[in-house]
């Protein structure tokens, strides 16, 4: 057991040292699709994976570009990356064990954050050499974790074939962060016909390694968007009259935001992100752009805030003669996991020795877009659940110095194949 938790390690420190933001995870794919690719899958890249149309909240040319060249100087071939150069990152593999059963699923997503890690003398992946080798870019939130458990998952399903029944779908998710990239995955069909579907994440909840709960309560709908306005320059001192100023149109509503009144019917968020504008000191402001989020405990809060929001935006446009556009960049729906899942992870795992603590459920509070994936799969009647597997967290998530405590990663492996053999066992 101990060889099998240093190979997690080393598998997870690898990846963690070149994050790559959404739908720009050319080296990430390309390792994914190499450690696949001896084994008895059969594997989807590019357009096979996800509808080019269904995307949202694609990064600009430039970030393309830089990563396009990375990936080539990491030794990525240019023919690997005509399948995913566009953004059309992440891979999907099936296996058929030939014998009758469940279609079992399970997503783990391998993108990173736009954050630069610490190289704090007290920050481990600093001080032991696995630091990310990308600046402005960082695993901030354990994806390269679940990337590690994932491979796992699919090694152990190769290698016990035999004795497995049904059909197995392995999702490697591009573009998470901000809810942009289930979305594509959903449309292309991959849910449709999955009767078990499996999804987690390491940390979230502060609490011991050790713990695992089977479910996720209170999962926040959620949608992502840009606004731009667009107005007038003029030079502030000769004529300032003969400007439409988009800063102010853009401060005027980034404050009444924040000043939309909460729900009474459940947890409400909105938040403003980032606000550039102007070019000079000496000129009205043409142009201001805001990043944007809101949040409810369910679709039908969330569309609260945003159609509060929608008001608010024009309103500041219409008092400053701006022009604006809303860009949609991401959204999930709110969740609920299949109580049955709850039971068959708890069954499951019994004779776990890894696990310290098993709970039902632990409340999530933020956004996820495996929501979408998971609300596909129950519409077709399936049962979907979505695991946590906390650690004592000495800083949160998406901050510079956030790490992995590395022993999650053999219980989360641990607890995937306890469920596999469980539920897909050929008896």
């Amino acid at each position: 057991m101990t060889e099998l938790k240093e190979q997690l390690i080393n598998t997870r420190r690898k990846f963690h040292r070149f994050p790559e933001v959404g739908f720009t995870e050319f080296i990430t794919t390309y390792e994914i699709y190499k450690a696949l690719k001896p084994l008895a899958y059969t594997l989807y890249l590019g357009d096979d994976v996800l509808l080019r149309s269904a995307r949202v909240g694609l990064p600009d040319d430039s970030v393309f570009e830089k990563s396009y060249d990375r990936a080539i100087k990491y030794g990525v071939p240019k023919e690997f990356l005509e399948y995913v150069k566009e953004g059309t990152t992440g891979v999907i593999a099936t296996l058929d064990t030939g014998r009758p059963g469940p279609h079992f699923a399970a997503r783990f997503d391998i993108d990173g954050l736009p954050i630069t890690e610490s190289e704090d003398a007290s920050h481990k992946p600093k001080t032991e050499d696995f630091i990310s080798l990308h600046h402005g870019e960082m695993h901030a939130c354990g994806h390269d974790g679940h990337i590690t458990t994932g491979l796992y998952l699919a090694e152990y399903i190769n290698k016990h074939r035999d004795q497995l029944k049904g059909r197995f779908t392995l999702i490697f998710q591009a573009a998470e962060e901000s809810v942009r990239g289930a979305k594509s995955v959903v449309e292309k069909g991959w849910l449709d016909d999955v009767d078990y579907f499996f999804s987690s994440h390491l940390g979230i909840r502060n609490l011991p390694a050790g713990t695992v709960s089977a479910a996720t309560t209170d999962f926040l709908a959620s949608t992502k968007f840009d606004v731009k306005f667009s107005g007038k320059s003029a030079h502030a001192g000769v004529e300032p009259n003969a400007g439409n100023n988009s800063l102010l149109a853009g401060s005027l509503a980034a404050l009444n935001l924040n000043a939309i009144a909460r729900h009474g019917g459940g947890s409400t968020r909105i938040n403003v992100g980032t606000m550039t504008a102007g070019s000079g000191r000496n000129v009205i402001a043409d142009q201001a752009y805001l990043e944007i989020e809101t949040r409810g405990e369910t679709k039908e809060l969330n569309q609260y805030m945003f159609n509060k929001a929608k008001t608010i935006i024009q309103a500041a446009a219409d008092m400053y003669e701006n022009d604006v556009e809303i860009i949609p960049v991401g959204e999930a729906p709110d969740a609920e996991c299949s109580a049955e899942l709850i039971d068959a992870v708890k069954e499951a795992v019994k004779n776990n020795n890894h696990i310290t603590d098993l709970k039902d459920t632990l409340s999530f509070g933020a956004s996820e877009d495996v929501t979408m994936m998971m609300e596909r799969v129950l519409e077709k009647n399936g049962k979907a659940t979505y695991m946590l597997f906390p650690f004592e967290l000495e800083y949160g998530h998406h901050h510079p110095k956030f790490d992995l405590d590395e022993s999650v990663l053999l219980l989360a492996a641990s607890v995937y194949t306890d469920i596999v053999n469980y539920l897909m066992k050929n008896d």
